[in-house]
């Protein structure tokens, strides 16, 4: 299936100059290239195939009106995580979009926060599995935000649209 994006189609690939960054500096410093995650000082940690950490030292480009973390920043540090887990995992063949997201903000983020997104890999094999039966499925996936003494800052929903793309087109 082909998403028509302005005059250009897609089938899931990774946009160039993404994949220049990833292939040039490799996937976590590809992000200090990316103009939201220099900006809000957002550093990423690949810690293992299924697994990706964030984490926001506060600076002065990414604080609100009162002195604490901005929303929009915190939101920035969790937004494409399960995204790129998924795609990476499943392989091409798959299509993964974001399709929601929600942020519920516990308490205000002062300090260096850090945000965990994990799936397993047993997540991933029973998502193809359900492809052999399903054309299509939602996922949803959770991370907290937390600050340095673990207590949680936000907490963040992301629902994902995943689908076994169709090659006989």
């Amino acid at each position: 299936m082909s998403v028509a994006v302005g005059v250009r189609k897609l089938e899931q690939p990774v946009f160039g100059r993404w994949q220049k960054l990833r292939d040039e500096l490799g996937f976590d410093a590809a992000f200090t290239e990316f103009g939201p995650y220099a900006g809000a000082n957002i550093k990423i940690q690949t810690i293992d195939q299924y697994t990706v950490e964030s984490s926001m030292a506060m600076i002065e480009t990414n604080t609100n009106y009162v002195g604490t973390h901005f929303g929009g920043s915190l939101y920035s540090m969790c937004d494409p995580f399960f995204m790129f887990l998924l795609m990476q995992n499943l392989g091409e063949g798959y299509m993964v979009w974001d399709k929601a997201a929600a942020i519920d903000f516990v308490k205000p983020g002062l300090g260096t926060v850090r945000a965990r997104f994990h799936i397993p890999e047993v997540e991933i094999e029973a998502i193809r599995a359900e492809l052999t039966k399903v054309k299509k499925l939602d996922r949803v996936y959770e991370c907290e935000v937390k600050d340095e003494s673990g207590d949680v800052v936000a907490r963040m929903r992301k629902t994902l649209y995943i689908r076994k793309l169709n090659r006989t087109r």
